[in-house]
C-alpha cells in the first residue's frame, strides 16, 4: 500500500517539475537548455507518478499514447525545417516572427524534440511498469 503523503507529496513535485520543463523548453532556443533537457526533467516527474500511483493511472492522465506523442513530435521537427526550404533558405535555417517575443522555427524544432523524448522514454518506462507490477 502507497502512502498518502507520498502520493500527496508527489503531485506537488510533478507540477513544480512540469512548470520547470516547460520553462526550459521555451528558454531553450536563445540560451542554454531546450526541448531535450526540458522532456528530461518532464519525464522523471512522469515516472515519480508512475511510482506513487500506477502505469495505468498514468495512461488515462495522459490520455494518447505515447508512441502518437513521439512521432508528433518527430513529424513537427522535421516539418520545422521545411519552413526555411520555403523561403529560399537552407533546411532548418531558423527564422523568427518580427515581434517582441522570441517566436520562430527553432521554437518549432525545441517542442518537436520535446515531445519525441517525452513519448519515446515514456513509452519504455510504461511498459516496463506495467510488466514489473
Amino acid at each position: 500500500m502507497k502512502s498518502v503523503i507520498f502520493k500527496t507529496t508527489a503531485h506537488i513535485v510533478i507540477g513544480i517539475m512540469l512548470l520547470f520543463s516547460l520553462y526550459l523548453l521555451f528558454r531553450g532556443h536563445n540560451e542554454p537548455g531546450g526541448g531535450f533537457i526540458g522532456a528530461l526533467i518532464a519525464v522523471i516527474a512522469f515516472a515519480l507518478l508512475i511510482l506513487s500511483e500506477s502505469p495505468h493511472y498514468v495512461r488515462k492522465r495522459i490520455g494518447l499514447s505515447p508512441g502518437m506523442i513521439a512521432l508528433t513530435g518527430v513529424g513537427l521537427s522535421l516539418g520545422s525545417g521545411f519552413f526555411a526550404s520555403f523561403s529560399g533558405k537552407a533546411y532548418l535555417t531558423g527564422l523568427w516572427c518580427k515581434t517582441g517575443l522570441a517566436l520562430g522555427t527553432p521554437l518549432l524544432f525545441d517542442v518537436g524534440v520535446y515531445l519525441a523524448v517525452i513519448g519515446g522514454v515514456l513509452s519504455i518506462l510504461l511498459d516496463l511498469a506495467e510488466e514489473l507490477l
